[in-house]
């Protein structure tokens, strides 16, 4: 005799087939959902501790250590990038800063490499940032310990800088004063830029940032604030500051017809409002396009042109490092090597036994 079919109620059953009743069924959503929550709250409460950790973090560098907006733009996105690759690496929404270790970070590193493709130099500066933000959540007592201290930055490729010849340089201020004939804002202006940026070895936010207070055409000299918000003095040459002369009497006229121009800085539009540094660089790499062509000659090249033809003059070292604002001598040494090359370029070419 065939035992009675159960009804449908009574057929609820467990995922390893036991049977259950309605109301352990219910009791166990309940659970299930209660857990859920559970789980939810604490991935909102972990990356709300993050995003304060790293709020933290860019207010102490951007107002007390009063590093450039450049720089705490950088650190930023680079930690951004750090939060979005532990997602995926932890595949935990409740994942912490406390639980980072040195595993995790050099995952990150090599994701950098083999999946972004960056360069040597790009992964070091993000390792560097990482460093940077643990060193402060250990300082706060938000982590024990800096997970990336231990971490060794990949070696950077020592690449040579490009630098315009002489030749070059004599090319770019021809065609510089040829558009400065016409007398108007945008060819004064640009010689001025030329001859400031070739003639002072800024940086290309340095030069785009100062200030007529900045520059003292009297004395021959330059205030410029560089990375890290320090300040240096570097001498202006004549040239300069003959170019910058005309140009200022281009500026004042149309400060005049302005409203709303930015009478503190040097190099304005035709608006009267500041340059920016994109702009700077499209002046700048307009002229390189003209005398160097698919060199790959950057904005940068003409500070690199600057340091190098001070050391083939036989300037001091120390002296080029202050004049370029260098923390490290290491990184003025780079030139020297340069001109080493370019001297066994010479040697090889001229010497009869070469």
């Amino acid at each position: 005799m065939r035992p009675p079919r159960p009804s449908a109620r009574a057929s609820l059953r467990s995922g390893s087939g036991r049977a259950v009743s309605p109301s352990t069924g219910a009791a166990d959503a309940r659970s299930a959902d209660a857990g859920a929550g559970a789980e939810d709250a604490a991935a909102l409460d972990a990356a709300r501790e993050r995003q304060e950790g790293v709020r933290g973090f860019i207010q102490y560098i951007a107002h007390e250590k009063q590093l450039s907006p450049q720089t705490v733009r950088a650190y930023s996105d680079d930690l951004r990038e750090l939060a979005e690759f532990l997602d995926g690496y932890y595949g935990d929404p409740a994942w912490g800063w406390r639980g980072l270790d040195r595993l995790a970070i050099r995952s990150f590193m090599g994701d950098c490499a083999t999946r972004r493709g960056l360069s040597r130099r790009s992964i070091g500066r993000k390792l560097s940032a990482v460093r940077s933000f643990f060193r402060f959540l250990h300082v706060e007592e938000v982590v024990d310990a800096n997970p990336a201290r231990a971490v060794r930055s990949p070696k950077a490729d020592r690449t040579l800088p490009g630098f315009l010849t002489r030749e070059q340089v004599e090319a770019l201020f021809r065609d510089a004063e040829m558009r400065a004939e016409g007398g108007g804002l945008h060819g004064l202006r640009n010689l001025a830029i030329v001859e400031t940026f070739y003639g002072c070895g800024l940086r290309v936010s340095e030069l785009a940032g100062l200030n007529l207070a900045d520059v003292d055409l009297v004395s021959e000299r330059m205030r410029v604030m560089g990375k890290g918000r320090k300040e240096r003095i570097v001498p202006v040459g004549r040239m300069a500051v003959r170019s910058l002369r005309a140009y200022y009497e281009a500026r004042e006229r149309v400060m005049e017809a302005s409203a709303r121009g930015d009478r503190r800085a040097v190099f304005v539009g035709q608006t009267g409002r500041r340059l920016s540094v994109r702009q700077v660089q499209n002046i700048i790499g307009t002229f390189l396009d003209g005398i160097a062509g698919e060199s790959g000659l950057s904005t940068h090249s003409l500070r690199h042109t600057f340091a190098t033809h001070l050391l083939d003059a036989g300037a001091d070292l120390l002296a080029v490092k202050e004049l370029l604002g260098h923390a490290s001598l290491s990184t003025t040494q780079i030139y020297t090597h340069t001109s080493k090359e370019r001297l066994k370029q010479v040697y090889r070419q001229a010497h009869p036994r070469a």
